[in-house]
Protein backbone atom coordinates (compact mmCIF):
# COMPACT_ATOMS: atom_id res chain seq x y z
CA UNK A 1 0.00 0.00 0.00
CA UNK A 2 1.59 3.55 -1.15
CA UNK A 3 -0.43 6.34 0.56
CA UNK A 4 -0.17 8.91 -1.05
CA UNK A 5 -0.20 12.92 -0.20
CA UNK A 6 -1.57 12.86 3.31
CA UNK A 7 -0.64 15.00 6.32
CA UNK A 8 1.56 13.19 8.53
CA UNK A 9 1.32 13.07 12.01
CA UNK A 10 4.64 11.75 13.03
CA UNK A 11 4.42 12.07 17.00
CA UNK A 12 8.06 12.67 16.71
CA UNK A 13 8.26 16.08 15.26
CA UNK A 14 5.54 19.03 15.90
CA UNK A 15 4.11 19.97 13.12
CA UNK A 16 3.19 17.68 10.12
CA UNK A 17 4.36 16.75 6.98
CA UNK A 18 2.81 16.66 3.96
CA UNK A 19 4.23 13.32 1.70
CA UNK A 20 3.55 9.78 1.20
CA UNK A 21 3.95 6.72 3.37
CA UNK A 22 5.05 3.50 1.97
CA UNK A 23 3.37 0.17 3.20
CA UNK A 24 5.31 -2.96 3.11
CA UNK A 25 4.89 -6.97 4.98
CA UNK A 26 3.13 -5.28 7.82
CA UNK A 27 6.25 -2.48 8.59
CA UNK A 28 6.68 0.90 7.64
CA UNK A 29 8.80 0.73 4.90
CA UNK A 30 8.81 4.84 3.42
CA UNK A 31 8.43 8.13 4.23
CA UNK A 32 8.59 11.25 2.01
CA UNK A 33 7.61 12.55 -0.97
CA UNK A 34 6.53 11.97 -4.39
CA UNK A 35 7.32 8.42 -3.27
CA UNK A 36 7.34 5.62 -6.80
CA UNK A 37 4.74 3.17 -6.70
CA UNK A 38 5.94 -0.27 -7.58
CA UNK A 39 2.73 -2.58 -8.07
CA UNK A 40 1.69 -1.39 -4.82
CA UNK A 41 -2.28 0.09 -4.50
CA UNK A 42 -2.22 3.19 -3.89
CA UNK A 43 -4.49 5.18 -1.57
CA UNK A 44 -4.86 9.04 -2.43
CA UNK A 45 -5.40 10.39 1.20
CA UNK A 46 -5.46 14.18 0.04
CA UNK A 47 -7.17 16.16 2.64
CA UNK A 48 -6.93 13.46 5.12
CA UNK A 49 -4.59 13.18 7.87
CA UNK A 50 -2.39 10.13 8.71
CA UNK A 51 -1.72 9.31 12.70
CA UNK A 52 0.37 6.67 14.66
CA UNK A 53 -2.27 4.05 16.13
CA UNK A 54 -3.12 5.25 19.03
CA UNK A 55 -1.38 3.11 22.09
CA UNK A 56 -3.00 3.10 25.73
CA UNK A 57 -1.08 2.47 28.60
CA UNK A 58 -3.21 1.15 31.39
CA UNK A 59 -6.78 -0.21 30.77
CA UNK A 60 -8.61 -3.50 31.68
CA UNK A 61 -10.03 -3.92 28.24
CA UNK A 62 -10.48 -7.85 27.45
CA UNK A 63 -11.22 -8.71 31.27
CA UNK A 64 -14.52 -7.36 31.67
CA UNK A 65 -17.08 -8.54 29.36
CA UNK A 66 -19.19 -6.27 27.31
CA UNK A 67 -23.06 -6.27 28.17
CA UNK A 68 -22.81 -9.17 30.58
CA UNK A 69 -21.94 -9.43 34.39
CA UNK A 70 -19.97 -11.78 37.39
CA UNK A 71 -19.88 -14.40 33.59
CA UNK A 72 -17.12 -11.53 31.73
CA UNK A 73 -15.59 -10.15 35.19
CA UNK A 74 -11.54 -11.31 35.29
CA UNK A 75 -9.95 -7.99 36.08
CA UNK A 76 -10.01 -8.75 39.96
CA UNK A 77 -9.39 -11.71 42.00
CA UNK A 78 -11.31 -11.46 45.54
CA UNK A 79 -10.11 -14.74 47.46
CA UNK A 80 -6.47 -13.14 48.34
CA UNK A 81 -5.04 -9.50 48.21
CA UNK A 82 -1.76 -10.76 47.19
CA UNK A 83 -2.07 -12.65 43.38
CA UNK A 84 1.47 -11.84 41.59
CA UNK A 85 1.26 -14.49 39.62
CA UNK A 86 -2.02 -14.33 37.90
CA UNK A 87 -1.11 -13.00 33.78
CA UNK A 88 -3.50 -11.51 31.85
CA UNK A 89 -2.33 -13.70 29.25
CA UNK A 90 -4.84 -16.02 30.79
CA UNK A 91 -8.47 -14.20 31.34
CA UNK A 92 -8.18 -11.88 27.88
CA UNK A 93 -11.04 -12.13 25.55
CA UNK A 94 -10.26 -11.32 21.95
CA UNK A 95 -13.76 -12.00 20.91
CA UNK A 96 -15.32 -9.22 23.63
CA UNK A 97 -16.85 -6.77 21.70
CA UNK A 98 -14.80 -3.65 23.43
CA UNK A 99 -11.52 -4.61 21.02
CA UNK A 100 -13.18 -4.36 18.12
CA UNK A 101 -14.37 -0.76 18.88
CA UNK A 102 -11.45 0.37 20.18
CA UNK A 103 -9.76 -0.84 16.89
CA UNK A 104 -11.73 1.05 14.47
CA UNK A 105 -11.46 4.16 16.35
CA UNK A 106 -8.13 3.89 16.07
CA UNK A 107 -6.88 2.18 19.43
CA UNK A 108 -4.23 -0.10 17.90
CA UNK A 109 -2.34 -1.35 21.38
CA UNK A 110 -3.35 -1.38 24.37
CA UNK A 111 -1.69 -2.54 27.90
CA UNK A 112 -4.17 -4.58 29.71
CA UNK A 113 -4.66 -6.05 33.19
CA UNK A 114 -5.37 -7.03 36.74
CA UNK A 115 -7.78 -4.83 38.14
CA UNK A 116 -7.15 -2.40 40.95
CA UNK A 117 -8.63 -4.29 44.26
CA UNK A 118 -5.60 -6.25 44.88
CA UNK A 119 -2.51 -4.94 46.78
CA UNK A 120 -0.40 -7.21 43.93
CA UNK A 121 -2.81 -7.83 41.35
CA UNK A 122 -0.64 -9.93 38.47
CA UNK A 123 1.00 -9.43 35.41
CA UNK A 124 -0.19 -6.89 32.47
CA UNK A 125 0.48 -7.96 29.01
CA UNK A 126 0.71 -5.54 26.04
CA UNK A 127 -1.75 -6.61 22.83
CA UNK A 128 -2.73 -5.85 19.84
CA UNK A 129 -6.35 -4.80 19.01
CA UNK A 130 -7.32 -7.26 16.30
CA UNK A 131 -6.68 -11.21 16.81
CA UNK A 132 -8.84 -14.27 18.01
CA UNK A 133 -6.02 -15.41 20.02
CA UNK A 134 -4.41 -13.90 22.77
CA UNK A 135 -0.78 -15.37 21.88
CA UNK A 136 -0.90 -14.02 18.19
CA UNK A 137 -2.18 -10.77 19.77
CA UNK A 138 0.98 -10.46 21.77
CA UNK A 139 3.36 -7.53 21.78
CA UNK A 140 4.60 -8.16 25.38
CA UNK A 141 3.96 -10.43 28.33
CA UNK A 142 4.70 -9.48 31.41
CA UNK A 143 5.00 -5.28 30.92
CA UNK A 144 4.23 -4.65 34.62
CA UNK A 145 3.05 -5.96 37.68
CA UNK A 146 0.12 -4.45 39.22
CA UNK A 147 0.14 -3.21 42.39
CA UNK A 148 -2.34 -0.72 44.30
CA UNK A 149 -2.33 1.51 46.85
CA UNK A 150 -5.48 4.07 48.15
CA UNK A 151 -8.86 2.94 49.18
CA UNK A 152 -8.96 0.10 46.75
CA UNK A 153 -7.30 -2.17 48.74
CA UNK A 154 -8.57 -0.98 51.79
CA UNK A 155 -12.17 -0.88 50.58
CA UNK A 156 -11.80 -4.77 48.75
CA UNK A 157 -9.81 -6.29 52.16
CA UNK A 158 -10.60 -4.66 54.75
CA UNK A 159 -12.19 -8.07 56.50
CA UNK A 160 -8.84 -9.65 55.75
CA UNK A 161 -6.09 -7.47 57.27
CA UNK A 162 -6.13 -4.29 55.06
CA UNK A 163 -7.48 -1.43 56.63
CA UNK A 164 -4.73 1.11 56.30
CA UNK A 165 -2.58 3.15 53.56
CA UNK A 166 0.25 1.62 56.04
CA UNK A 167 -1.03 -2.06 56.04
CA UNK A 168 -0.84 -1.71 52.19
CA UNK A 169 2.15 -0.56 52.00
CA UNK A 170 3.48 -3.11 54.52
CA UNK A 171 1.98 -5.85 52.95
CA UNK A 172 4.21 -4.57 49.56
CA UNK A 173 7.39 -4.50 51.42
CA UNK A 174 6.59 -8.13 53.16
CA UNK A 175 6.49 -9.35 49.56
CA UNK A 176 9.34 -7.78 48.09
CA UNK A 177 11.13 -8.36 50.75
CA UNK A 178 10.63 -12.13 50.50
CA UNK A 179 10.92 -12.10 46.88
CA UNK A 180 14.60 -10.63 46.96
CA UNK A 181 15.62 -12.85 49.66
CA UNK A 182 14.04 -16.24 47.23
CA UNK A 183 16.16 -14.48 44.50
CA UNK A 184 19.00 -14.21 46.29
CA UNK A 185 19.28 -18.14 47.64
CA UNK A 186 18.47 -19.15 43.97
CA UNK A 187 21.29 -17.16 42.97
CA UNK A 188 23.57 -18.53 45.22
CA UNK A 189 22.14 -22.43 44.83
CA UNK A 190 20.75 -22.41 47.95
CA UNK A 191 17.60 -24.94 47.89
CA UNK A 192 14.28 -23.29 48.39
CA UNK A 193 10.68 -24.35 48.46
CA UNK A 194 8.69 -23.38 44.92
CA UNK A 195 6.54 -20.56 45.94
CA UNK A 196 4.57 -19.33 42.80
CA UNK A 197 4.12 -15.58 43.91
CA UNK A 198 7.54 -15.26 44.66
CA UNK A 199 8.62 -16.75 41.34
CA UNK A 200 6.24 -14.22 39.91
CA UNK A 201 7.68 -11.50 41.21
CA UNK A 202 11.34 -12.58 40.42
CA UNK A 203 11.46 -10.03 37.38
CA UNK A 204 9.93 -7.10 39.72
CA UNK A 205 13.10 -7.12 42.15
CA UNK A 206 15.94 -8.12 39.22
CA UNK A 207 14.94 -4.97 37.52
CA UNK A 208 13.13 -6.66 34.75
CA UNK A 209 9.60 -6.33 35.16
CA UNK A 210 8.30 -2.56 36.53
CA UNK A 211 5.59 -2.25 39.28
CA UNK A 212 2.65 -0.66 37.86
CA UNK A 213 1.40 1.66 40.55
CA UNK A 214 -2.19 2.36 41.02
CA UNK A 215 -2.27 5.47 42.63
CA UNK A 216 -4.87 8.54 42.49
CA UNK A 217 -3.81 10.97 45.89
CA UNK A 218 -0.85 12.93 45.62
CA UNK A 219 0.57 10.67 49.12
CA UNK A 220 -0.11 7.30 47.65
CA UNK A 221 2.11 8.93 44.25
CA UNK A 222 4.84 9.39 46.86
CA UNK A 223 4.24 6.27 48.92
CA UNK A 224 5.18 4.29 45.43
CA UNK A 225 8.20 6.13 44.85
CA UNK A 226 9.10 5.55 48.20
CA UNK A 227 9.04 1.61 48.02
CA UNK A 228 10.10 1.61 44.64
CA UNK A 229 13.42 3.65 45.76
CA UNK A 230 13.62 1.68 49.08
CA UNK A 231 14.08 -1.81 46.57
CA UNK A 232 15.78 -0.74 43.19
CA UNK A 233 12.67 -1.39 41.33
CA UNK A 234 11.25 -0.39 38.16
CA UNK A 235 8.35 1.90 38.52
CA UNK A 236 5.49 3.68 36.67
CA UNK A 237 2.65 5.45 38.29
CA UNK A 238 -0.93 4.55 36.98
CA UNK A 239 -4.23 7.52 37.25
CA UNK A 240 -1.97 10.41 38.79
CA UNK A 241 -5.18 12.12 40.21
CA UNK A 242 -3.65 14.82 42.01
CA UNK A 243 -0.20 14.93 40.03
CA UNK A 244 -1.11 18.32 39.27
CA UNK A 245 -0.74 19.13 43.30
CA UNK A 246 3.16 18.70 42.89
CA UNK A 247 3.81 18.18 39.18
CA UNK A 248 7.77 19.59 39.42
CA UNK A 249 8.14 16.99 42.27
CA UNK A 250 6.96 14.55 40.04
CA UNK A 251 8.41 15.15 36.94
CA UNK A 252 11.81 15.17 38.87
CA UNK A 253 11.33 12.00 39.93
CA UNK A 254 11.46 10.84 36.39
CA UNK A 255 8.64 7.97 36.53
CA UNK A 256 6.17 7.77 33.70
CA UNK A 257 2.74 8.58 34.42
CA UNK A 258 -0.34 7.83 32.76
CA UNK A 259 -3.36 10.08 33.85
CA UNK A 260 -7.06 9.31 34.15
CA UNK A 261 -9.93 8.35 33.97
CA UNK A 262 -10.68 12.07 33.92
CA UNK A 263 -13.86 12.03 32.52
CA UNK A 264 -17.33 11.47 34.76
CA UNK A 265 -18.41 11.25 38.11
CA UNK A 266 -15.87 11.14 41.30
CA UNK A 267 -17.25 7.95 42.59
CA UNK A 268 -14.67 7.63 45.53
CA UNK A 269 -13.09 10.71 48.08
CA UNK A 270 -9.74 10.40 46.43
CA UNK A 271 -11.15 11.25 43.03
CA UNK A 272 -12.46 14.19 44.29
CA UNK A 273 -9.44 16.63 42.46
CA UNK A 274 -9.66 14.91 39.43
CA UNK A 275 -9.40 17.61 36.54
CA UNK A 276 -8.48 17.51 32.41
CA UNK A 277 -5.92 20.25 33.60
CA UNK A 278 -3.70 17.69 35.34
CA UNK A 279 -2.05 16.07 32.25
CA UNK A 280 -1.21 18.87 30.61
CA UNK A 281 0.07 20.63 33.92
CA UNK A 282 2.62 17.65 34.24
CA UNK A 283 3.35 17.64 30.68
CA UNK A 284 4.44 21.13 31.16
CA UNK A 285 6.26 20.37 34.09
CA UNK A 286 8.78 17.85 31.93
CA UNK A 287 7.07 14.82 33.22
CA UNK A 288 6.49 11.52 30.29
CA UNK A 289 2.32 11.88 30.65
CA UNK A 290 0.15 9.08 29.04
CA UNK A 291 -3.77 10.34 29.07
CA UNK A 292 -5.52 6.61 29.65
CA UNK A 293 -9.32 5.59 29.59
CA UNK A 294 -9.09 2.87 32.07
CA UNK A 295 -11.29 1.02 30.14
CA UNK A 296 -14.19 0.07 30.58
CA UNK A 297 -14.21 3.14 33.12
CA UNK A 298 -14.59 5.39 29.88
CA UNK A 299 -14.53 3.14 26.79
CA UNK A 300 -11.50 3.05 25.24
CA UNK A 301 -12.75 4.11 21.48
CA UNK A 302 -13.11 7.21 23.49
CA UNK A 303 -9.32 8.01 23.74
CA UNK A 304 -8.19 10.71 21.47
CA UNK A 305 -11.72 12.34 22.74
CA UNK A 306 -9.79 12.38 26.16
CA UNK A 307 -6.95 14.08 24.67
CA UNK A 308 -8.56 16.07 23.12
CA UNK A 309 -10.34 17.08 26.42
CA UNK A 310 -7.34 17.70 27.77
CA UNK A 311 -6.57 20.15 24.91
CA UNK A 312 -9.74 21.80 26.01
CA UNK A 313 -8.08 21.91 29.73
CA UNK A 314 -4.50 24.00 28.27
CA UNK A 315 -2.33 20.92 27.18
CA UNK A 316 -0.43 21.51 24.33
CA UNK A 317 -2.26 19.58 21.25
CA UNK A 318 1.68 18.21 19.98
CA UNK A 319 2.13 17.08 24.02
CA UNK A 320 -1.65 15.49 23.57
CA UNK A 321 -0.99 13.50 20.76
CA UNK A 322 1.70 12.38 22.13
CA UNK A 323 -0.18 11.15 25.10
CA UNK A 324 -1.85 8.69 22.95
CA UNK A 325 0.98 7.77 20.59
CA UNK A 326 4.61 7.49 21.50
CA UNK A 327 4.48 8.41 25.38
CA UNK A 328 2.37 5.53 26.58
CA UNK A 329 4.67 3.00 23.76
CA UNK A 330 7.76 4.39 26.00
CA UNK A 331 5.16 3.81 29.16
CA UNK A 332 4.59 0.19 28.49
CA UNK A 333 8.03 -0.58 26.80
CA UNK A 334 7.14 -1.21 22.85
CA UNK A 335 7.99 2.16 21.50
CA UNK A 336 10.66 0.16 19.14
CA UNK A 337 7.26 -1.20 17.71
CA UNK A 338 4.86 1.46 17.79
CA UNK A 339 3.63 5.08 19.01
CA UNK A 340 5.05 7.24 16.14
CA UNK A 341 5.16 7.32 12.40
CA UNK A 342 8.89 5.77 11.43
CA UNK A 343 10.59 3.59 9.10
CA UNK A 344 11.10 0.06 10.36
CA UNK A 345 7.87 0.44 13.23
CA UNK A 346 4.70 -1.94 12.60
CA UNK A 347 2.15 0.15 10.20
CA UNK A 348 -0.34 0.57 13.12
CA UNK A 349 -1.72 3.76 11.24
CA UNK A 350 -4.94 5.80 11.98
CA UNK A 351 -6.02 7.34 8.43
CA UNK A 352 -8.67 10.51 9.42
CA UNK A 353 -10.79 13.52 8.37
CA UNK A 354 -10.28 16.27 10.35
CA UNK A 355 -8.37 16.98 14.12
CA UNK A 356 -9.08 13.01 16.08
CA UNK A 357 -8.84 14.64 19.22
CA UNK A 358 -11.83 16.90 17.90
CA UNK A 359 -15.27 15.56 18.51
CA UNK A 360 -15.83 16.54 14.64
CA UNK A 361 -12.95 14.24 13.57
CA UNK A 362 -13.88 11.46 11.48
CA UNK A 363 -11.61 8.10 11.67
CA UNK A 364 -12.35 6.70 8.51
CA UNK A 365 -8.98 3.72 7.78
CA UNK A 366 -7.29 2.58 10.08
CA UNK A 367 -4.13 -0.25 9.36
CA UNK A 368 -3.18 -2.77 12.08
CA UNK A 369 0.24 -4.42 11.32
CA UNK A 370 -0.44 -2.89 7.20
CA UNK A 371 -4.39 -4.84 6.83
CA UNK A 372 -6.85 -2.39 6.49
CA UNK A 373 -9.27 -2.84 9.06
CA UNK A 374 -13.11 -3.48 8.22
CA UNK A 375 -14.62 -0.45 9.32
CA UNK A 376 -18.51 -1.04 9.16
Amino acid sequence: MLIRNATIYTAEQREPVLGDLLIKGGKIAALGKDLAPEGEQVLDATGLCVYPGFVEAHCHIGLDGYGIGYEGADYNEYGDSITPQLRAIDGIEPADPTLAQAARAGVTTVCTGPGSANVLGGAFAVIKTVGDRVDEMLLKDGAAMKCAFGENPKRCYREKGISTRMSTAAKLREMLMRARDYAQKKRAGKDVAFDMKLEALLPVVEGEMPLKAHAHQLNDLFTAIRIAKEFHVGLTLEHCTEGHRAAEKLAAEGYPMAVGPSFGHATKFELRNKTFSTPGILAAAGASVSIITDSPVIPQQYLPLCAGLAVKSGMDPYDALRAITINPAKHIGVADRVGSIRVGKDADLVIARGDVMDISGQVIQVFIDGVPLKMD
